[in-house]
C-alpha cells in the first residue's frame, strides 16, 4: 500500500507540474514563445501588416524593443495567421503576391495560415459583396468557373512557395451570399451554394487536408445562422467549418458571448460541423474589458460539445494610432500590445 501511495503521489506531482507548465504565460510583449496550446487555435488577422511596414509603422514589445510584428504576436500566444485575399485590388495590397509574401513569413515562424478569400477587388462584408471588376458581366456558369480557377490559382501559388493553408474561407462575412447579384443568398440560395461548392472543390483539388470555412458575422444571432446553413444544406453546399465574427463593446460582451456559446453548440448539433470564431475585436481603449471578453470567449469555445470549438482570431490587433481609421486594434498608441492580448496566453 505504501508503495502504491508513493507511486500515486509521484504521478500527481508530475501532473501538477505539467499543468503548471501548460498554464504558465509570458506577460504581454515579453519576447519569448509561450507554451504551445494544442487544444485551440489562437489567431490574428494581420493582412495590413506589409502595408503598415511600408508606411514606416513599427511594433514594440512591452520593454520598448522593436520586433517583427508577426514574431511579436507569436510571443503573445498567437499560433495562427489569417490573411485576406483580394483579386485585383487598387494599389496591390492583399493581392496574391502580397498574400504569399505574408504567408511565407508566417510559415517560417512555424505559424499556421488561414486564407480568407473575399472574391472581390476590395472589402467583402454583409453590406458589400461586389464581384471583381473582371467578373462583373459573368453569368452563373462563368462566375462558378472564375471562383474555381481563381481559388486554384491562389492555392497553387501558395503551395509552390511552400505554404499549404490549414483553412480557407470561401467568402468573407457572407451573411447574404457573395458576388452579388448572382450569388445573393436571399434571392438565390442555390446560386450561393453552387459558388461555395466551387470554392470547396478547388481548395480540395490542391490540398485535401485543408478545411473549408463558410463565414458569416454576428455570431450571437442564431436565427441568421440557422437561415444560412439550413439553406446551404438544402442546396447541397460543401464545406467543413462554420466561421463567425463577434464585435461587442464593454457593455455587451458578456451577453454576446453567452448567445454565441448557445449558437456554437446549436451549429455543432444541428449540422455536425466544427465552429471557429474567425474575427473578434473591441475598441483599443477598452483593453481591460477586451481581455475579459476574449478570455471568456476562449473558455466558451473550448467548452463546445465534442471538442468542435476550434479557435478564436483577433482581427488586426497590430493596428494602432487609428491606422486606416480602424480603432479596434489591441496595441496602444506607442505601438505596444495592450493587456487585451494577455487573453491569448491562457
Amino acid at each position: 500500500m505504501r508503495l502504491i501511495l508513493s507511486i500515486l503521489t509521484s504521478v500527481l506531482l508530475f501532473i501538477g507540474f505539467s499543468n503548471c507548465k501548460k498554464n504558465s504565460g509570458t506577460p504581454v510583449g515579453g519576447g519569448t514563445k509561450p507554451t504551445a496550446d494544442t487544444f485551440i487555435f489562437k489567431g490574428a488577422d494581420v493582412s495590413w501588416i506589409t502595408q503598415m511596414e511600408a508606411s514606416g509603422v513599427k511594433f514594440y514589445n512591452s520593454t520598448g524593443t522593436a520586433m517583427d510584428g508577426m514574431a511579436l504576436l507569436q510571443t503573445l500566444g498567437i499560433n495562427t495567421i489569417r490573411l485576406r485575399a483580394w483579386v485585383n485590388p487598387t494599389g496591390g495590397w492583399c493581392n496574391t503576391t502580397d498574400v504569399v509574401a505574408k504567408a511565407v513569413r508566417a510559415k517560417k515562424l512555424g505559424l499556421r495560415v488561414l486564407l480568407d478569400l473575399h472574391y472581390s477587388d476590395t472589402w467583402a462584408d454583409p453590406g458589400h459583396q461586389a464581384p471583381p471588376a473582371a467578373w462583373a458581366a459573368y453569368d452563373l456558369p462563368a462566375l462558378t468557373n472564375a471562383i474555381s480557377t481563381y481559388t486554384t490559382g491562389v492555392m497553387d501559388t501558395l503551395k509552390a512557395a511552400g505554404v499549404v493553408p490549414s483553412w480557407v474561407q470561401v467568402g468573407n462575412e457572407t451573411n447574404d451570399g457573395m458576388c452579388w447579384p448572382l450569388g445573393r443568398a436571399s434571392t438565390n440560395m442555390p446560386n450561393f451554394a453552387a459558388l461555395v461548392s466551387a470554392g470547396y472543390k478547388a481548395v480540395k483539388a490542391v490540398s485535401d487536408t485543408t478545411k473549408v470555412i463558410v463565414h458569416i458575422s454576428n455570431g450571437y444571432d442564431n436565427s441568421l445562422f440557422r437561415w444560412m446553413f439550413d439553406g446551404l444544406t438544402a442546396n447541397g453546399a460543401q464545406y467543413d467549418i462554420i466561421g463567425m465574427s463577434l464585435y461587442p463593446n464593454q457593455s455587451t460582451w458578456a451577453s454576446y458571448n453567452q448567445s454565441c456559446a448557445v449558437n456554437m453548440n446549436d451549429m455543432v448539433t444541428r449540422y455536425n460541423k466544427p465552429v471557429m470564431i474567425v474575427e473578434v475585436g473591441m475598441p483599443a481603449d477598452e483593453a481591460t474589458d477586451c481581455q475579459a471578453f476574449i478570455t471568456d470567449l476562449i473558455h466558451k469555445v473550448r467548452a463546445v460539445g465534442g471538442g468542435k470549438g476550434l479557435g478564436v482570431f483577433y482581427w488586426e490587433p497590430e493596428c494602432y494610432n487609428n491606422w486606416q481609421g480602424y480603432g479596434l486594434g489591441a496595441f496602444d498608441n506607442t505601438g505596444k500590445p495592450t493587456v487585451a492580448m494577455n487573453a491569448f496566453l491562457q
